[in-house]
């Protein structure tokens, strides 16, 4: 009896972090899409400014589309941590193929932005692609192996 309340408590005050933290994550990303508007806006401003045309393919690219590229690529990296909780929140557990998803769109994004910025070596993307490789490879399992799939199919 003492430990049915102790598991209760524990589940309610888990609930309870679960949902603030995706409040503060819904929050993050709401200022974090704010902010790609906001980049826009300031790279829109520059143009209009007039910045000579020789700078235009170098220097306007160099400063402000690399900021745009990164707040883009964190937005879907945000998502899809957003998505994260949320499914635990549901279902009281982390699945390995959301899990997955996270991963992959977190090591996208940062080969991407080290390819964009001319600034990775050889053995870091290969590194990174392995690593992505066995995350891709984690996701097809996941899917592939679903254990809701397996008790629906035993019971039928």
């Amino acid at each position: 009896m003492f430990k049915d309340k102790i598991v209760s408590l524990y589940s309610r005050a888990l609930d309870i972090i679960v949902t603030i933290m995706i409040l503060v994550m819904l929050l993050i990303l709401i200022a974090t899409v704010f902010g790609v508007f906001i980049d826009l806006g300031s790279a829109f401003n520059s143009i209009r400014s007039g910045i000579p045309a020789h700078n235009l393919s170098h220097g306007l690219v160099d400063s402000w589309a690399r900021d745009l590229v990164i707040d883009v690529l964190s937005v879907f990296v945000l998502i899809e941590l957003f998505r994260t909780f949320s499914d635990y929140f549901e279902y009281h557990r982390i699945r390995l193929r959301v899990l997955s998803e996270v991963g992959i769109a977190f090591i996208l994004r940062e080969i991407l932005i080290d390819l964009y910025n001319n600034n990775i070596e050889w053995k870091i993307i290969l590194t990174l692609t392995a690593l992505l490789g066995v995350l891709i490879f984690a996701r097809i399992s996941a899917v592939k192996f679903n254990p809701a799939e397996n008790t629906t199919s035993k019971k039928s």
